[in-house]
C-alpha cells in the first residue's frame, strides 16, 4: 500500500483540490483495506474488491483512488444515504468491513489544532495525524453480492416492453407478464417534458 501522502497527491489530482474530505476518504479506504488484509487493491487481482460508498462527496473520489474501484468497472457501488461511510468487500474471503466517520472527529480536530483558524485546514492536518479509532467506527458486516453485481459480469440484455430501451444486469421489473425498466415501472428520477421541442 502507498503512503498517505502518495495517495493524497493522487486524490488531489483526480479530484481537482485537496480538502478535509479527501484526507478522510484516503484514511477511510486505507483503514478498511488494512482490516481486510488487502495490501494493494489496484494490483494484479483488482477484481477482488467491491466498495460501497454512502455519500457523493469529496471522500468518494479519494476512496476510488486508494481502492482502484470505479463505477465503470462495476467495483464501486453508490447508495445515496448521505453518510460519510463506505463498506469494503473482499470477494476472495467473503469478509466485509463498514467504516464510518465519527461525528466527534470534528471536535477532536478542533482540540488537536486550536491554533489553526480555518476549519478545513484544521481538519486536513488533524485527520492526517489522528489515530483511526478517533476518526472511524468499524463494523464487520455481511454483504450479499449477487452474481449480476460482480465486476466483469456479462448477462443477457432485456428490452423494456414499454419504452424499448435495453436493460442490463437483471435490473428489469416483471409486471403483468411484461419486463419493464425501472422508469417505466414508476421508479424514475426524471419526468419527460410534455412540450419538449
Amino acid at each position: 500500500m502507498n503512503s498517505i501522502e502518495e495517495y493524497l497527491r493522487e486524490a488531489e489530482a483526480a479530484h481537482g483540490h485537496l480538502c478535509a474530505g479527501q484526507v478522510l476518504g484516503v484514511r477511510m479506504a486505507m483503514a478498511g483495506l488494512s482490516r481486510l488484509g488487502i495490501a494493494e487493491p489496484r494490483g494484479v487481482d483488482r477484481k477482488r474488491l467491491i466498495t460501497y460508498v454512502e455519500i457523493d462527496r469529496c471522500a468518494t473520489d479519494a476512496i476510488m483512488v486508494v481502492t482502484g474501484c470505479r463505477l465503470g468497472k462495476r467495483a464501486l457501488k453508490f447508495f445515496d444515504w448521505g453518510k460519510m461511510a463506505a463498506t469494503f468487500v473482499d470477494l476472495q474471503s467473503g469478509h466485509a468491513v463498514r467504516v464510518s466517520a465519527k461525528e466527534s472527529s470534528k471536535d477532536a480536530a478542533r482540540r488537536l489544532h486550536p491554533e489553526i483558524e480555518s476549519k478545513n485546514q484544521q481538519q486536513m492536518l488533524a485527520y492526517r495525524e489522528m489515530p483511526e479509532e478517533d476518526l472511524f467506527d468499524f463494523q464487520n458486516v455481511d454483504v450479499e453480492v449477487g452474481l449480476e453485481d460482480l465486476p466483469g459480469y456479462k448477462g443477457e440484455r432485456i428490452i423494456c416492453s414499454e419504452c424499448g430501451e435495453g436493460i442490463n444486469f437483471h435490473r428489469e421489473i416483471a409486471r403483468d407478464g411484461r419486463s419493464l425498466c425501472r422508469a417505466c415501472a414508476g421508479e424514475s428520477y426524471y419526468r419527460p417534458m410534455k412540450n419538449a421541442h
